[in-house]
């Protein structure tokens, strides 16, 4: 099965292995859990500390996409992007300096910190009694599973039972990946040297992360995209934050153009790329980086069994507290429902196993977090100004460049902005947007206070740190209430 939860985040797969219970599963257990991402193996825990028996099926390794191949290893690889990138353009600040990247030490690197956190998270389950076999489940029938290991078949007896599966990477048509010429995002993390020239196609939060750190690298990076501008699902003043730093970096973007075909010549392939209207072009490169987006993984555990039929976007079916039309059979993450994000996995897990201990807890969807590791970071959380006006209520909207924050003077990264959407009437925080150095770190302020329920004075009215980013948040606020200082 594969495992569930991005990140923002790259690649399918998996490079370790879970820890084995080969020859030790067991006959029943009160909750059977299929798959080991974000969101299977929290509410294992979760389940595991209310005093539920708890046995958890993963056939890789644990953690899932995410902390195996995408969000981790891939800001692992941005870090060190950033360092080299850092060291050998900082003529202004009086500092020259030129780099060596050793692209294997990098990896190597990066595969220490998968190992660490992997491990860490098998310790973890088996500190708290999770009982964890690696190998794979199916349903047999609404109580009972088919889980198959090295040794073969057995049947497991569950009472309940949460489906992790997550989701896997969209394959373009005729581009398979083959490691070589066609890359997933998982070859271009574990390649021990780099393509010369790269196309990426795709222009989203993967494709748009992946371009700017291997370009900080070296790599000469042509972007096609099929849409007008780059991460079409931000609006055009986030994304034209983002692409404008990646042009001057050195990216190349071919906008309103869709990968049709490819094929190998020398040592490298050309791709063709078709418009909306059939002309057509042709690129060359050392390999191509297909990053299309995900899609749900809810086809590796025999639905039919249990009568669960998937939505038409692959979802399967869950009320708010994951619970399937089945009332004992539960669906978290990526294989239940958008955003794809592994802090929403976790989420949803620790939920699942609440509702299974008998608690009343549900799903809140009112400030979930979401972020983009580009260069600057892009953070986001509650509504925008259209979702809040079509929400019913009348918006206004603070805003502050980081132009006018000292500390970002102080790093020279003054490109970007924080947004910040409240409800006029009340001051009800509703939304945020952000561009920005460590936005991923900064919007965490923002969910705190939409999800609490706060207003704009909760956020003007306490003391910020100076000279730090965070005040930007608090001038945002205060620029929505007409009383900013630095905003114009």
């Amino acid at each position: 099965m594969t495992t569930d939860a991005t990140d923002s985040e790259a690649g399918e797969g998996a490079t370790t292995t879970a820890d084995s219970t080969a020859g030790n599963v067991p006959d029943t257990t009160e909750v059977l859990i299929l798959g080991g991402g974000a969101g299977g193996y929290v509410a294992a825990i979760k389940a595991a500390q209310r005093g539920l028996d708890v046995t958890l099926v993963e056939r890789d390794a644990l953690g899932g996409t995410c902390l195996n191949t995408g969000c981790i290893p891939s800001k692992a690889v941005i870090h060190g992007a950033d360092i080299a990138h850092e060291a050998t353009t900082a003529e202004e600040l009086g500092i020259s300096a030129s780099v060596d990247v050793d692209m294997e030490g990098l990896i190597d690197w990066k595969d220490s910190v998968v190992a660490q956190l992997t491990g860490g998270v098998k310790q973890i389950c088996q500190a708290n009694g999770v009982t964890v076999v690696d190998g794979t489940a199916e349903f047999v029938d609404d109580h009972q599973a088919r889980v198959t290991i090295d040794d073969g078949d057995h049947t497991v007896n569950f009472e309940y039972a949460i489906i992790a599966t997550g989701s896997r990477p969209i394959e373009l048509p005729g581009f398979a990946p083959d490691g070589e010429y066609v890359l997933s995002s998982t070859d271009i993390l574990s390649r021990s040297s780099m393509p010369d020239k790269l196309l990426v196609v795709g222009a989203g939060y993967i494709g748009m992360e992946l371009s700017t750190a291997l370009t900080k690298l070296g790599t000469d990076v042509t972007v096609v995209e099929m849409f007008d501008d780059v991460l079409p699902m931000y609006d055009d003043e986030i994304s034209a934050v983002v692409r404008q730093q990646a042009t001057d970096l050195g990216v190349d973007f071919r906008f309103g153009e869709a990968a049709s075909e490819w094929e190998q010549v020398d040592d490298g392939i050309v791709v063709t790329t078709e418009t909306e209207n059939g002309d057509t072009s042709e690129y060359a490169a050392d390999a191509a980086l297909v990053v299309a987006g995900r899609q749900p993984a809810p086809d590796t555990v025999n639905l039919a069994a249990v009568d669960i039929n998937p939505t038409d976007d692959g979802f399967i079916p869950t009320d708010a507290q994951g619970r399937t039309p089945h009332d004992h059979i539960f669906a978290v993450g990526d294989v239940a429902s958008e955003p794809m994000l592994a802090h929403t996995a976790m989420y949803e897990g620790a939920i699942a196993a609440a509702a299974i201990a008998g608690d009343p807890a549900a799903i809140n969807t009112t400030a979930v977090p979401a972020a983009v590791f580009t260069d600057p970071e892009i953070a986001t959380v509650g509504q925008t100004e259209a979702d809040a006006e079509a929400a019913g209520y009348t918006p206004v909207v603070g805003k502050i460049p980081l132009a006018a924050n000292g500390r970002a003077r102080t790093t020279a990264a003054t490109d970007g902005f924080v947004r910040i959407v409240a409800d006029e009437p009340t001051g009800r925080l509703l939304g945020a947007q952000m561009v920005a150095p460590n936005a991923s770190e900064l919007i965490g302020e923002l969910t705190v206070a939409i999800n609490a329920g706060l207003d704009l004075s909760a956020i003007t009215q306490t003391i910020h740190p100076h000279p730090t980013l965070s005040e930007a948040v608090m001038e945002a606020a205060a620029d929505a209430q007409g009383e900013s200082i630095h905003s114009h």
